[in-house]
């Protein structure tokens, strides 16, 4: 397998950080040279490393932000 390359093509947003630490990121991220895709995971603050993720096509994101819209019900009472 040969070596992955990712380049962000841009910040959407932090969702959470810790000091010296990975921060969880949304971001449109080309893989491997392929066009840029929305993109979930943690990253290093230097954005050199980063950990598992999803990434997901346009329908995919779209579908996304209509369920989140619609509101999220964590089961809490």
């Amino acid at each position: 397998m040969g070596k992955v390359t990712c380049k962000i093509t841009k910040e959407v947003a932090v969702l959470s950080e810790k000091p010296n630490d990975f921060t969880k990121e949304v971001n449109s991220v080309s893989w491997n040279g392929d066009d840029a895709k929305l993109d979930l995971r943690s990253w290093f603050p230097e954005h050199d490393k980063c950990g598992q993720g999803i990434t997901l096509n346009e329908e995919e994101s779209k579908n996304l932000y209509e369920a989140l819209g619609k509101g999220i019900d964590h089961g809490n009472e």
